[in-house]
């Protein structure tokens, strides 16, 4: 085995900082030239950067080092790496010792008496679940169903620009595979037959994988197929589009428009699961997947009406998936109601042997649920201190309508007085790694969004978060992890405005399930949400308690009017 060389691990702050004078300015087109010397006036320019003070002797005995260094971080940059590749450390969420209980078979209890709508277009709108029972029961054939799907995506995705590929052949194939196995007595499950939509991230062969970019609208990953997409085709499901996300997973924004919510086409999806969301919402497809870092399944979900989990990190495989950070990123369903997101994460969860951050915990979904027996919070101050007088008047509607129920709601406050802005440059850290050869070629001019908040700027911005402190980030987040697990040791859910300050930034550093839902409209006419916070690997019980909400409140049924019967 070749020896490191240990030069290159004497002094770490000479990589750093020679890090950070590459990306301040001593380069053309991200080239660094050879002639480039460290000086005395650059080190003490750049510690100001970093927070650093040292002595003009210390800064003495550095330049030697920084100057040797250089060459080190000129080899790195030069060394190609795919998206895919992901860094030799794992982020675990679970930090105590958990012994999973053991798997039992889920009775769905699906419904059986479901018949064809008199208007076809009817279709449109109803649930997995109730598609689901018309396949199963030979009502229409998943050859038919597809069918239907793929003219509404050809109909609607254009005024949504919500759809960047249409998967025809693939899907067409897929439903008569389908329909064939079940005239052999060979039924594959809930999902046997059903059409879906899959944020354009996931790798699928024969279709392009743009991650809504323009410096990837013509990528080919080759023979790369997403995990989740494989677990979809073997449970039989049919993948007939891939669906509009903002640029690199941010937004709504991607190389061909803006994504359009369905309850009001001047305003944007949100993001960054932007398509998913709205093509679940308008009826071009029965569900979707989507995938959230830092809140993008909650924020769309919430925008076009939709309901929206997001699991445990862990808890579904990110292989064949676009990498924006190795730590946060996680793949959830989007669907019309929390029963039919059950339905798809029962597919889509579990390891594969490609990611390593999967952990084979079970998910004993039981849809009916005792609001009484369980421990139900709430975060007080969260919902008192909600400005908005209509979103409010909704997120307390849902207290009283859960109280109704049977559920004994104690006020709960939630963590706080710690630097979540620090933390959070765990995700600009990674995002600029994984972007790493975007910014120093600069194609990252190609994206549509150039603005001091987007990515091109965030990236450069990333390079000057020195290891110590994304170190450092990652100590506090683990202190957060553990404050977390402590209160939610007590409860089995705890409701949460969806925004609600810094909830949804400490969940996805935690990685914490979470169910967002429909719970009501804005003063004009978009929906509100509400959302349900899990322990971790206990995506069963906020699922439960969300369908509970649901069916005793029906605004999962209430559907966008320009896209119904149309």
């Amino acid at each position: 085995m070749k020896q490191p060389n240990p030069r290159k691990f004497r002094i770490p702050i000479a990589a750093l900082l020679a890090v950070l004078l590459v990306s301040s300015g001593f380069v053309m087109g991200y080239k660094v030239a050879q002639e480039i010397k460290i000086e005395k006036a650059d080190v003490q320019s750049a510690q100001k950067i970093i927070d650093l003070q040292l002595t003009d002797a210390e800064i003495e005995q550095l330049l030697p080092n920084l100057n040797r260094g250089l060459a080190d971080v000129r080899e790195l940059h030069e060394y190609p790496l795919d998206n895919a590749t992901p860094p030799a450390v794992l982020f675990n969420p679970n930090i105590g010792k958990t012994n999973f209980p053991a798997q039992k078979k889920i009775e769905w209890f699906l419904p059986n008496e479901v018949e064809m709508p008199k208007d076809k277009n009817d279709l449109a709108f109803y649930t997995v679940a109730q598609l689901s029972s018309l396949i199963k029961n030979k009502k229409i054939s998943s050859v038919e169903l597809t069918q239907f799907f793929l003219d509404r995506l050809e109909k609607h995705g254009g005024t949504l620009e919500a759809v960047i590929t249409i998967t025809k052949d693939r899907a067409l194939a897929q439903a008569k595979k389908a329909d064939d196995l079940l005239a052999k007595g060979t039924y594959l499950g809930p999902l046997h037959g059903i059409p879906y939509g899959a944020k354009d991230l996931l790798a699928v062969p024969g279709y392009k994988t743009t991650w809504g970019a323009g410096p990837y609208k013509d990528q080919d990953r080759g023979d790369e197929l997403a995990t989740v997409i494989k677990k979809l085709d073997d449970a039989g499901a049919v993948l007939v589009a891939k669906l509009t996300l903002g640029a690199l997973a941010m937004g709504d924004v991607w190389y061909g428009g803006t994504t359009k919510n369905p309850w009001n086409l001047e305003q944007g999806a949100s993001g960054s699961s932007a398509g998913s969301a709205s093509a679940t919402s308008a009826g071009l497809v029965p569900f979707a997947l989507g995938t959230e870092t830092l809140g993008s399944i909650v924020s769309p979900s919430t925008r076009n009406g939709v309901t929206g989990l997001r699991p445990t990190f862990g808890r579904v495989s990110k292989a064949g998936a676009m990498a924006l950070s190795w730590s946060m990123d996680k793949i959830g369903p989007i669907a019309r109601n929390a029963f039919d997101c059950a339905l798809v994460f029962e597919v889509i969860r579990g390891s594969d042997g490609i990611d390593l951050s999967v952990q084979d915990a079970p998910f004993n979904y039981n849809g009916k649920v005792d609001l009484s027996k369980l421990r139900v919070g709430y975060l007080k101050s969260y919902f008192d201190n909600t400005r908005n007088e209509t979103q409010k008047k909704n997120d307390q509607q849902v207290l009283d309508e859960l109280t109704k129920l049977g559920a004994d709601l104690k006020p709960v406050e939630w963590v706080s007085d710690l630097p979540f802005g620090g933390m959070l440059n765990i995700l600009s850290a990674e995002a600029a790694a994984a972007f790493d050869e975007l910014t120093r070629s600069n194609r990252d001019s190609l994206l549509v969004r150039q603005n001091s908040g987007a990515w091109p700027n965030s990236f450069r911005e990333a390079r000057f978060i020195t290891a110590v402190d994304y170190i450092n980030a990652n100590r506090v987040r683990y202190e957060v992890m553990q404050k977390v697990n402590e209160l939610m040791k007590d409860y089995d859910v705890i409701i949460s405005p969806s925004s609600g300050n810094n909830q949804l930034s400490t969940t996805n550093l935690t990685g914490h399930p979470a169910v967002v839902m429909k719970n009501g409209y804005n003063q004009n006419g978009s929906p509100t949400s509400i959302s349900f916070i899990g322990n971790l690997y206990d995506e069963a019980t906020i699922l439960a308690v969300a369908r509970a909400y649901q069916e005793a409140t029906g605004f999962d049924e209430e559907n966008p009017p320009l896209f119904v019967k149309k």
